[in-house]
């Protein structure tokens, strides 16, 4: 019976995304076009036959960042790039229920690989950047992009697609049920004082939205990635308003020709503004901020992002 609920439950969200985005969305989201994955899988078999590396030359590239950001866009995008092995969140030879599977599992995936890039899109383990970011999965100097988009879009898209789901994790951690769940994985004791000091009523979804965002987007400087080599941003609302310009950004921080990269049909979505809690909404203006500050020099140097950003203090 729990099993069926939950098919109904995601039946129902899915049937809610529909009506709030479209179908054609959908689809794209979710990569359901035959026609173009086809095309990329014989695009890829090709070129591993004429241009495969060697066992353990690949290089790996971790997509991270917070669910609804624009992440299903970017791999669409590099997907048609006959050098590089895509396993989104959802492939089941690297991920098990939206997680990683093992180590040793994704070292022998790269190690296997004979494309030249092999990238990952880990969200739930997006804690674990500084692990992704070394040499603990490969020989090979990885690559990080962290994508992001405004708090206001992403609370608009995780609202239409997950409901009150942040809400609820808000809840828990505020009653201390949040031990072994991946959504706090990363988070210090300031940042959990901090969630436990709003009222997490029915009528607060923006907020927790909002506060999710802020909190999973922090441990880009948290975790000290915004000031290391091969570390870039991935701007979702840039992308939209400029896709020839985004893609040029993606293809100079991975080295590939941006001719190569085909983001299919962009949809932009229309601007909101939610009634957020205040404190929540300084934060996420003020991390905002120094994501697009990140965004503009990643558009000046393909090689890496840096940027100094001191978060606001928990009380």
């Amino acid at each position: 019976m729990p099993r069926e609920s939950g098919r109904g439950a995601r039946l129902r969200r899915q049937l809610s995304w529909v009506r709030a985005d479209g179908l054609a969305r959908m689809v794209e989201e979710k990569h359901l076009h035959p026609t173009r994955r086809a095309r990329a899988a014989v695009a890829q078999a090709r070129w591993r036959r004429r241009h495969g590396v060697e066992p353990g030359e690949a290089r790996p590239v971790w997509v991270l960042g917070v669910q609804r950001s624009g992440t299903n866009l970017l791999t669409r995008t590099l997907q048609g790039m006959p050098e590089m092995a895509v396993y989104s969140e959802n492939h089941r030879r690297a991920f098990v229920d939206y997680r990683l599977r093992s180590d040793d599992e994704i070292r022998l995936l790269i190690h296997r690989s004979r494309h030249r890039l092999v990238l990952f899109k880990p969200l739930c383990d997006s804690a674990r950047a500084p692990d992704f970011w070394g040499s603990h999965f490969s020989r090979s100097p990885s690559l990080v992009i962290w994508a992001y988009r405004s708090v206001d879009g992403r609370v608009r898209s995780a609202l239409s697609r997950f409901g009150t789901a942040n809400l609820e994790v808000m809840r828990a951690v505020a009653a201390g049920r949040h031990h072994g769940m991946w959504q706090v994985d990363g988070l210090g004791p300031e940042d959990l004082a901090l969630i436990r000091r709003f009222d997490w009523g029915d009528d607060a979804a923006a907020s927790a939205a909002a506060l999710f965002w802020y909190l999973r987007n922090k441990l880009l400087f948290d975790r000290g990635l915004h000031v290391r080599p091969r570390v870039t941003v991935f701007s979702y609302d840039a992308f939209v308003a400029d896709p020839g310009g985004g893609a040029a950004v993606v293809a100079r921080f991975l080295g590939v020709p941006a001719d190569g990269l085909d983001p299919g049909p962009v949809r932009p979505s229309r601007p909101v503004r939610f009634d957020l809690y205040p404190e929540v909404r300084q934060r996420c203006d003020e991390l905002g901020a120094a994501l697009d500050d990140l965004w503009l020099r990643a558009s000046r140097d393909p090689a890496g992002a840096l940027a100094h950003y001191a978060p606001v203090e928990a009380g």
